[in-house]
């Protein structure tokens, strides 16, 4: 079942899939995790037995001028799925999340991490019979977002190959290694962990964009520009996948890492969260900011997203 609002993505992986596995029965939805409604009605209909949620907004500085769609798509999207999980007694439940949520600098960031508490304190209320279980991990090569394909775009056109910092590193994984961990990880959950995936050693993104272009048969700063253009806003030199005060322990897979984060105050964290939506609904983005700040104490916004939106 593939739930997504939109319709040329849907229809091209509907296509896809129905290709690559004929004897599948595969459902396209078109349909918006911010709807309530409409979810209600797809559950009632489909009853799915897991949920696998990646729905998200993911672009840093896009989210930096616009926070309110970042509440209402990354905290109110990921609220009302676990709620239908947790109604139509799902078995299990698997938010995909970010490095971003570590110590975040960005309201994106920020806002994963609010889902990660929505989705693991879920399995402390009325004694869900669904599972909850956070998978975190870095960026994706390829996937929707990602860095290469720009920098293939720009040394096909002749460049410049713009990178954001010199020392900027990240953390990188390949699509199928990324799905094959997340399916292991949602088997492995009993409810209200936190699982971390190996990514290995981060990677510098100038070195990238280089050996991206000796690949592609240019010299760096020769046939094809390297232009730094610095730092974006609600960006960070560098990802974290975990804070220190989480206590991370290994699996029987060397390749994912778990650790159970302290239990919210629900009661307290409904009421921030009421407000959070109050503040996207009237597009308040320092309101929105502030309250991000009490709910997730270790954001640290990052102060040059520019006024070009005032209140």
């Amino acid at each position: 079942i593939l739930l997504e609002r939109a319709e040329s993505p849907l229809y091209e992986l509907d296509l896809e899939l129905r290709k690559a596995f004929p004897k599948v029965k595969v459902i396209p939805v078109l349909g918006d995790v911010q709807n309530r409604e409409e979810l209600f009605s797809v559950f009632e209909r489909i009853m799915p037995d897991i949920i696998f949620h990646a729905a998200a907004y993911k672009h840093v500085p896009m989210l930096e001028k616009y926070p309110w769609k970042s509440v209402e798509n990354n905290v109110i999207g990921t609220e009302n799925l676990v709620e239908m999980a947790d109604r139509f007694e799902c078995d299990k439940f698997v938010f995909i999340s970010t490095d971003k949520a570590v110590n975040p600098t960005n309201v994106m960031g920020a806002c994963k991490r609010i889902g990660e508490m929505v989705v693991q304190n879920r399995n402390t209320v009325n004694q869900s019979k669904t599972n909850f279980v956070t998978v975190r991990f870095g960026n994706v090569i390829g996937s929707a977002g990602s860095v290469i394909p720009l920098f293939k775009k720009q040394i096909m056109e002749g460049g410049p190959v713009t990178v954001t910092h010199p020392d900027m590193i990240r953390y990188f994984m390949l699509i199928p290694e990324a799905c094959q961990l997340i399916l292991q990880a949602g088997a492995m959950g009993k409810g209200g962990e936190i699982f971390v995936l190996e990514m290995g050693e981060p990677v510098n993104i100038a070195n990238m964009a280089k050996d991206l272009i000796r690949f592609s048969g240019f010299e760096p700063d020769v046939d094809i520009k390297i232009e730094y253009i610095g730092l974006r806003p609600g960006e960070k030199l560098y990802e974290e996948l975990m804070t220190d005060d989480e206590n991370v322990v290994p699996t029987d897979h060397k390749k994912i890492h778990v650790f159970g984060c302290c239990q919210v105050d629900m009661h307290e964290l409904n009421g921030k969260l009421e407000r959070l939506k109050l503040s996207a609904q009237k597009r308040d983005k320092n309101s929105i900011i502030h309250i991000l700040k009490e709910i997730v104490p270790e954001y640290s916004p990052d102060h040059s997203t520019g006024n070009e939106l005032k209140n």
